[in-house]
């Protein structure tokens, strides 16, 4: 569990998530929200703001989890050329 927390707190992960969580983010809030949005009508920011956390955690979780599943296999074929 401590491999997966470093790896999902690794700068490189944390800025492709955000920049991904901006993107994913911003258009679901213009699909889910887009007319209270651009008549400046009440919107929910829970949901505003749920739609932004979302494609983060999915991105950072992915990433983290390929970053783990990379390092092991590089871990495996130094193991195996030794």
């Amino acid at each position: 569990m401590t491999k997966l927390m470093q790896a999902f707190l690794s700068w490189c992960i944390v800025k492709n998530s955000l920049q991904i969580a901006l993107v994913v983010g911003t258009l679901l809030n213009f699909i889910n929200q887009g007319e209270s949005l651009l008549h400046a009508d009440k919107i929910s920011w829970f949901h505003f703001l749920l739609n932004y956390l979302v494609p983060y955690c999915v991105a950072s979780y992915s990433a983290a989890k390929n970053e783990i599943g990379r390092r092991g296999i590089d871990d495996e074929r130094a193991e195996s050329a030794d």
